[in-house]
């Protein structure tokens, strides 16, 4: 069976995105790049909101199409296309791309998800992950912590009235200075009320 990694980049100062949605500050160079197509490479699907779905469709699918394209993306690029995708949303009519849109998250479905995964399953999005931490859906979290501090933007954590306790299971450093911090869930997530 596989497990629900929720992967996110982050600033230092705990923001996934600026203000305006921008991510010009990642820190994302070939290395880190060939670490995400390596993990890519061996998922079972993306689960993604519909924000997070409409960032990736609107550059992957035919990323490796342009000439200025390098191999590392053009390597993702396939990676995405081939890989089941899953996206949450109310309001999307239609989407391509070995993509199935859900209208709800549903915790039995979400689990019978993960029973015929052939892999692990990536979450992206920090309102979808908001969601999955509250009903517990969540085994592991895995943040890329940027070496920049943004000021203001969209936080990583959007489940105020959610307190879990994380056991540390890995960090790597890569050359860009970019910290990745595995954590796994060591008990369900409960209301901080």
């Amino acid at each position: 069976m596989g497990k629900i990694i929720w992967t996110m980049s982050v600033s230092l100062d705990g923001f996934m995105e600026g203000p305006n949605r921008e991510i010009d500050w990642h820190r994302v160079d070939d290395e880190l790049h060939r670490h995400f197509n390596d993990w890519c490479g061996t998922l079972g699907a993306f689960l993604d909101g519909r924000v997070t779905w409409e960032l990736m469709d609107a550059y992957w699918p035919t990323a490796d199409q342009d000439p200025s394209c390098g191999e590392i993306e053009a390597q993702f690029a396939g990676i995405w296309r081939d890989t089941p995708k899953y996206v949450f949303s109310r309001t999307l009519r239609q989407a391509g791309w070995n993509t199935t849109i859900l209208r709800e998250v549903v915790p039995e479905e979400i689990r019978a998800l993960k029973e015929k995964a052939s892999g692990d399953l990536a979450l992206g999005g920090a309102d979808l992950a908001a969601t999955f931490l509250r009903l517990g859906l969540i085994d592991e979290i895995h943040t890329y912590v940027h070496p920049v501090v943004i000021g203001r933007g969209k936080p990583m954590f959007l489940a105020p009235d959610v307190k879990a306790d994380l056991r540390l299971a890995g960090t790597r450093t890569f050359g860009s200075g970019v910290v990745q911090l595995r954590h796994q869930l060591a008990g369900s997530p409960t209301n901080a009320h």
